[in-house]
């Protein structure tokens, strides 16, 4: 079975669509797709479809919505020659004590690969391979085509994991950004968060990079005036001022005076924060929290 649900829903036996177009059985499919290989309880699969108020049919109309699944998988598993495979839809949708399991017969799935990719990613961090932390984030993040269950009308399990993925692609956005910097990639990066900052307007992590790529890119100017908007958006909206590592970098900006020609080819020599800046840049109420910018290791990369 092959499973992706970093964008749009699609579960595939035998090579074939499994995926039922109706609204709550392909709610059903999700939340089983996602944690593939492990019981779901019937709770959960009613808090989902129905919230705080089930029906009193609806352990009965879940058993219904199950059936229909499993007649997509018999017909997904039959041969072309219409014999079945030895493997049934009741081996595939598993009934269990207390929940269903649905059994990926070690298939693949993007979140599983995702996971994969980024542990690994992140160890390489660890390890100072900034080149395979790259790599492997990106590869990470490419498996993403849109937000996770983007055709799924979820309920109250799905929000919750939607909203859970989101916070892993950010942290492991948030890494490979890191290691782009300590590359010497700033400019390459200046798009791509012009594009972030606008979009995560209190994150920020991700502000304190886009100011330091603005910064070695020969454009203190405009890096001092991403940290004034982020303050005013974050004073005006949630009634905070930006975290002291975000403070110490403006100031170290602001000290390095104007740019030579060191900056502007990327060098960022001169321009270091005190070695009691903290790892993490705290984000604003309401933002996925991703990794630490680690401010005064990267102004000095």
């Amino acid at each position: 079975m092959d499973i992706d649900v970093l964008g749009a829903l699609a579960v595939r036996e035998n090579g074939i669509s499994i995926t039922p177009t109706a609204p709550k059985p392909r709610q059903v499919l999700a939340l089983l797709a996602l944690h593939a290989d492990q019981v779901v309880p019937v709770s959960a699969l009613i808090e989902e479809l129905w919230g705080g108020l089930p029906p009193r049919s609806a352990r009965t109309t879940l058993q219904t919505y199950v059936l229909q699944l499993r007649a997509l998988i018999a017909t997904a598993l039959e041969d072309t020659d219409g014999s079945s495979r030895a493997r049934t839809a009741k081996d595939v949708l598993v009934t269990l004590p207390g929940g269903y399991l649905l059994s990926s017969g070690g298939g693949t799935s993007d979140v599983r690969e995702f996971d994969r990719l980024s542990g690994m990613g992140y160890r390489a961090m660890d390890a100072g391979d900034f080149p395979g932390a790259a790599r492997l984030l990106r590869e990470a993040l490419a498996l993403w085509s849109g937000p996770a269950f983007a055709d799924v009308q979820g309920g109250v399990q799905l929000d919750m994991e939607t909203r859970r993925l989101e916070e892993t692609r950010l942290c492991a956005l948030d890494q490979r950004i890191e290691a782009d910097l300590r590359l010497g990639r700033h400019r390459e990066l200046l798009a791509e968060l012009t594009v972030l900052a606008s979009r995560y307007r209190t994150h920020e992590n991700l502000h304190g990079q886009f100011m330091l790529a603005l910064h070695r890119s020969g454009r203190r100017g405009e890096a001092l005036d991403v940290y004034q908007r982020l303050r005013a958006t974050l004073v005006r909206d949630l009634g905070l001022e930006p975290s002291g590592a975000l403070r110490r970098l403006q100031r170290s900006i602001l000290m390095a005076g104007p740019e030579g020609a060191g900056v502007a080819a990327g060098a960022a020599a001169g321009v270091g924060v005190g070695a009691g800046v903290g790892a993490g840049v705290g984000v604003g109420a309401g933002e996925a929290v991703a990794g630490g910018v680690r401010v005064e290791r990267l102004v000095r990369a």
